[in-house]
């Protein structure tokens, strides 16, 4: 009797801890998911309502100069990044990623509801844009450690083999903000006047960014940290390993990884926000769409997107994070220009397909990358240089992107000008890619 007693108890103790953990995998999962769907909700609402924001907050000389003048706030917001990144990873790589996180959504849900009780420029002058450019600043902060720490914190948690699938959810996650951003504002422009639309209805999609983040921080709150900070916490404990200054090791030790970092992130950057959030505008102002079919377009190929995302990283846990990221370099470079040349005078059709292509390929980078960023990082700086390498790119080439679109076709008078730097940045990673390592079928670094 006690023999067979003694043999059922592990068995039973096993599927407890097996469902355990099964259920703090699915909160992670979805405390990552609802962050990053609030940051780039109000990322999408911005983007997408620029002509709007422009003629609100912006002394009116003309269109043009108030659109650069919008993408120009919404470039600078990516200016504190690199710093936020550096402060959010530090914090989270020396005191736990949930704390990390749960205080990043709290700032995001608060600035981005400041937003839209802002007054404009009729009521109180150039102190709206100068107000709106501070929020701004204040939502790069803390948007910062919102994707890195969010893929660091999935990466930590997921079974072995199976890191590329559950940190796609990320980048998901990003799309789906996107993606109910795009069909909410065109649900404004549908339903609503012009006059009503520009008095009071662009404000709609700031003010829910309140309630949403008070249900991220919610779940976030519920969670225990990483099983990997956890352990890392008891060897320092322990004092097995010397006192933790997460940035300064990053910066001393991991330079090359930091580097290859950058590099393969500049891809990500240029692309994602040219392809995914100022693509509408430029299909509206550039290609002379309307604006509900230029919405149709993102939208379909929002769609598409997430749907792929979770199929590209799977198919990195089985071929590896560099293998899907050369290749999607190499796409990138021999098929941007001649998708972004049919762009013009197409009917919708065309401009669907070629945006569901965009997506597929930018899915196949997007869907490996944070996965890779999370895999060349040790655990004692993981979130620390995920931030940093991730916010440096975006600082520098992703947050600008629309501004330097938008300035390069001024500057040119060629639209084809975005292409370019999509291409660039293509070049870069693919550089950035061939010089770095696989770190599939590894075991996370410690």
């Amino acid at each position: 009797m006690s023999t067979q007693s003694a043999s059922l108890t592990p068995t039973l103790a096993q599927k407890l801890e097996q469902t355990a953990e099964r259920k703090a995998l699915r909160r992670a999962a979805s405390a990552s998911f609802m962050g990053n769907f609030v940051e780039w909700f109000d990322y999408a609402a911005y983007g997408y309502l620029a002509t709007v924001i422009a003629l609100t907050f912006f002394p009116q000389t003309d269109k043009a100069t108030a659109l650069l003048a919008t993408f120009a706030v919404f470039a600078l917001s990516f200016i504190v990044r690199p710093l936020g990144g550096l402060v959010w990873g530090h914090f989270g790589d020396k005191y736990g990623r949930r704390s990390a996180l749960s205080w990043s959504i709290l700032i995001m849900s608060v600035s981005t509801f400041c937003i839209g009780v802002l007054p404009t420029y009729n009521h109180i002058g150039l102190w709206a844009p100068a107000l709106l450019l501070l929020i701004r600043l204040f939502q790069g902060f803390s948007a910062s450690g919102e994707y890195a720490g969010a893929s660091a914190f999935l990466a930590e948690y997921a079974p072995e083999g199976k890191r590329g699938l559950y940190t796609s959810i990320v980048p998901a996650s990003t799309a789906a903000g996107l993606l109910f951003g795009a069909v909410f504002v065109a649900g404004l422009h549908a339903w609503m006047s012009v006059e009503d639309l520009h008095s009071w209805g662009w404000r709609l999609p700031f003010l829910l960014a309140a309630p949403f983040g008070l249900v991220g921080r919610y779940i976030r709150m519920s969670l225990q940290d990483t099983p990997k900070f956890l352990e890392m916490e008891k060897r320092l404990e322990a004092k097995e390993c010397a006192s933790h200054a997460p940035v300064r090791e990053l910066l001393t030790v991991h330079r090359r990884s930091v580097m290859i970092g950058i590099g393969a992130t500049c891809l990500n950057a240029v692309a994602f926000y040219l392809l995914l959030s100022y693509m509408p505008t430029y299909l509206s102002t550039e290609m002379g769409m309307n604006e509900r079919d230029s919405f149709l377009a993102s939208t379909v190929s929002l769609a598409t997107y997430i749907g792929l995302i979770f199929l590209m990283g799977k198919l990195s846990d089985r071929f590896g994070r560099k293998t899907m990221l050369v290749i999607a370099s190499v796409l990138f470079l021999a098929l941007t220009f001649p998708l972004f040349g049919m762009l013009e005078n197409q009917p919708l059709i065309v401009i669907l397909m070629i945006q569901i292509a965009f997506g597929a390929i930018l899915a196949m980078n997007d869907g490996t990358l944070p996965c890779f960023l999370a895999e060349i990082f040790p655990t004692r700086v993981r979130f620390s240089g995920f931030a940093f390498s991730f916010n440096i790119a975006n600082a520098v080439f992703g947050g600008t992107a629309p501004f330097i679109a938008t300035w390069l076709i001024q500057l040119t008078g060629n639209k084809m000008a975005p292409a370019w730097y999509l291409l660039a940045a293509a070049a870069v990673a693919l550089v950035a890619m061939l010089a770095s390592r696989e770190t599939a079928h590894k075991a996370l670094q410690d």
